[in-house]
């Protein structure tokens, strides 16, 4: 049998060698225009742009998505009808493509289960060894697990020859039956149900859809068990039980057969059961005023039954070693003596060394994955590739400094390099300057955003960019300067013995009318100050970095309420009914159902979605179109950007002046290039939090409170959004800031710095003054890190 062999070429390279680039060729998806360009492999490549430019479409959505989807081809069909299915991007050419791991912000699953050391197979591990160390021994690793509760059962086995033996059987499992392994058990506020100095028929029930008139209200009312007439406060004892507790019971009421339940188990199934975040903000707010969460008074919030608390190793059980610091842990499985474990004790060793390395050691196994800021969500998806074997991969990071204190990026970029290092492409989307000059390559979008982007505007080295002349190369050095003066504080917030997560009794008055910059290194306490002590206070608007929730039928328009008075506008100017101009309603195209496209489903092939033919991808129906405001149909309104909306509607005939309240806020916060009918899906994580900016700022809270409104945000943009927080502060309100970029930090009013440190090395008041006197002192790590970008 002959080998063939391949031949070399004449500079005597191997032909394998000469595949060093990633080659995107026509890449057409959202607003990119026909982008080509040639990354280079086993090098770190940047990616710049203002918000929207197209970063995210060409690195996310076409390279990373058709990696994802030619690795899934290789799986039969049948495997593949149980993935999610994943269409080709627009793109003419991609050759070199790698394997690609994505390593983004979203945050993960608020599932309450789901804790740091679930979702990175701490626990598991944790798990095994306490079956195998722990004493007195309880059982296998399921009997540490507080997701899996003890069973017992009995019954009648049939053996092999017919006879039959009657059998018991225990499963022991780690669940605390009190609160189901969930840590909390909540009660109910009976005063936020229903007013008692009223009667039934008075509209006692304050819960809401409960009216007085309305079927919810008449069931109790005229269940017969008490007087729908009598106030609530003077229902005797078993009179208030059935209101309230009464189990389900049939009663017939005007002839109609019903089931009457209690209010409280009748509440507890309608809403209580139910996911927060899906709920409409009304029915949220109820609920969070109606439900007090406790820690469980069985298992001290830990999750676990009694046997998996009993259980230790050197005195230590697994509800401590989870409640541990990591850094902590990290140092107690190190001194782990156990050569019957041994490999089980290097896997964890290895894995909680990741944890310190990457700079999330302040965290502990037993925090809720869901109170995980994006940053932090992002790291720790980073922690399973750090000790990996793998060579020749292309990582995605979709901004990794997010979240992260001047003092930590450095510690960020080392990762990145070593990623780099071990043989893989890095493909980086990021903003920061700090980590941009990492670089082996840089890919500038541009030039502006949403229909004025999508083109490549500079490939090349850091050094060059500096010197293009694109909006990046330009702001890439800047630097902001301390304010001269600094606004006088028209009274204080008091903060008193704040003991949430790592703080330590802290008090703290955050001086109101100025501008506040809360900050620290990662860990510090900043986010449990804020969120855990000002959010909830009454006239306090948060503004989170959250993911918006909405289908691909939501969009500006429908989620600042904007297209309300649009279409009241266009159904007064026509004569018809306002619903005509909703494509999720009765104007919608009947082949498309509003959609503008039409998906056909493939079985284990990827949906393929097409431009819907009868509408032309418009949504309306044919019929609708014909109706105008100012010369425009609804379709070609939501086809303007929010600068043009804003002019539309600014004056003339179409004038709506609650539209264009809105339009400006909208062009306030820096979104003036969507289009007002874009779907959501497809904005960037720094446009979805400028929308929630934009609509909160109509509520009439005195206070702001922002988490890292820099996320997202080109260099060119940050002078925007100082521009507006100096508005909204002039405006008499009170802004404080959670953030960690130093432009905001030297324009802030009030510095608020926490720390020295992470987790418990945190949760302490380090500085509080003016950006000034922090520069000057030079006693904090962010005094440093100020000092030198300032220049001082």
């Amino acid at each position: 049998m002959t080998i063939t062999t391949t031949e070399h070429t004449t500079n005597g390279s191997h032909p394998a060698d000469g595949h060093d680039l990633i080659r995107v060729q026509g890449a057409r998806e959202n607003n990119l225009k026909d982008v080509s360009v040639a990354i280079p492999k086993r090098r770190l490549t940047v990616f710049t742009g203002v918000s929207g430019s197209g970063k995210s479409s060409l690195v996310f959505e076409t390279i990373a998505a058709e990696s994802q989807r030619m690795i899934n081809e290789t799986y039969s069909a049948f495997v593949q009808g149980f993935m999610p299915s994943l269409s080709r991007p627009d793109v003419d050419v991609l050759e070199g493509l790698t394997t690609a791991i994505i390593v983004d912000q979203e945050r993960m699953g608020a599932n309450a289960r789901s804790t740091v050391g679930t979702v990175t197979d701490a626990n598991a591990l944790l798990r095994i060894l306490f079956s195998r160390l722990g004493r007195p021994h309880i059982g296998s690793p399921q009997a540490f697990s507080f997701n899996i509760p003890t069973v017992q059962g009995s019954g009648a086995i049939t053996v092999e020859g017919g006879e039959q033996k009657s059998i018991d059987f225990t499963q022991l499992g780690g669940m605390c039956p009190r609160c189901e392994g969930m840590g909390t058990v909540s009660d109910i506020d009976l005063g936020q149900l229903f007013d008692a100095t009223r009667s039934l028929n008075q509209g006692a029930i304050t819960v809401p859809g409960y009216t007085a008139d309305g079927w919810s209200t008449r069931l109790y009312a005229e269940s017969g068990f008490f007087d729908g007439d009598t106030p609530v406060e003077q229902f005797t004892e078993a009179e208030l039980h059935d209101f309230l507790y009464k189990s389900p019971t049939k009663v017939k009421i005007n002839g109609i057969n019903l089931t009457y339940e209690g209010l409280v188990p009748k509440v507890q199934k309608s809403m209580l059961s139910k996911d927060l975040d899906a709920m409409q903000p009304h029915i949220r707010a109820f609920v969070e005023r109606a439900v007090t969460f406790a820690a469980c008074p069985e298992c001290g919030g830990t999750r676990l039954a009694e046997g998996a608390r009993s259980s230790k190793i050197d005195g230590i059980s697994i509800a401590d070693a989870c409640a541990m610091q990591i850094s902590d842990l990290a140092e107690w499985v190190r001194g782990l003596d156990q050569p019957t474990v041994a490999p089980l004790l290097a896997n964890l060793q290895q894995l909680m060394d990741s944890f310190v390395e990457i700079g999330l050691g302040y965290l502990s196994l037993d925090r809720s994955s869901g109170t995980l800021s994006g940053g932090e969500a992002q790291r720790t998806k980073m922690i399973r590739h750090l000790g990996s074997s793998l060579t020749d991969v292309t990582y995605v990071f979709d901004e990794p400094t997010v979240g992260l204190h001047p003092h930590d990026i450095q510690r960020m970029n080392d990762l990145l390099r070593q990623l780099r290092d071990k043989g893989n492409t890095v493909l980086v989307v990021e903003h920061k300057p700090e980590a941009i000059e990492i670089a082996d390559h840089v890919v500038d979008l541009g030039p502006r955003a949403g229909a004025g982007g999508g083109e490549i505007v500079f490939e090349g080295t850091v050094d060059e960019l500096r010197r293009s002349g694109t909006l990046t190369g330009r702001h890439l050095d800047d630097r902001a300067a301390l304010k001269p003066s600094v606004r006088t504080p028209s009274g204080a917030l008091e903060v008193r013995g704040a003991d949430a997560n790592n703080l330590q009794g802290v008090d703290v008055d955050i001086p109101l009318g100025v501008l506040t910059v809360v900050t620290g290194v990662a860990g510090s306490g900043k986010s449990s100050l804020i969120h855990g002590s000002v959010s909830g206070r009454d006239g306090v608007v948060s503004i989170d970095q959250g993911a918006i929730r909405g289908s691909r039928r939501s969009n500006p328009a429908t989620y600042t309420g904007m297209l309300e008075p649009i279409r009241k506008a266009f159904a007064k100017a026509n004569g018809v009914k306002p619903a005509l101009f909703s494509a999720n309603s009765e104007g919608a195209c009947p082949n498309c159902n509003g959609n503008g496209v039409v998906y056909t489903d493939l079985g284990p092939m990827a949906t393929v979605s097409s431009v819907c033919e009868v509408c032309g991808g418009k949504r309306f129906d044919a019929s609708v179109l014909d109706y105008r405001l100012g010369g425009r149909d609804i379709s070609e309104v939501l086809a303007m950007s929010v600068d043009e909306a804003a002019e539309f509607f600014g004056a003339g005939e179409a004038r709506i002046p609650a539209a264009h309240t809105i339009l400006q806020r909208l062009a306030d916060v820096g979104l003036g290039y969507l289009t007002i009918g874009q779907p959501l899906t497809t904005l960037s994580g720094g446009e979805r939090q400028r929308l929630k900016l934009a609509v909160h700022m109509g509520e009439q809270g005195g206070v702001y409170v922002l988490d890292e409104p820099t996320t997202g945000l080109h260099l060119a943009d940050v002078e925007q959004l100082l521009g507006l927080l100096d508005r909204l502060v002039d405006a008499g309100k009170s802004v404080i800031v959670i953030e960690h970029h130093q432009a905001v930090m030297a324009h802030a009013d009030w510095i608020i710095d926490l720390g020295p440190g992470a987790g418990h090395d945190g949760g302490r008041i380090v500085f509080e003054g003016t950006p000034v006197d922090l520069v000057a002192a030079r006693s904090t790590l962010t005094g440093e890190h100020l000092a030198d970008y300032v220049g001082a």
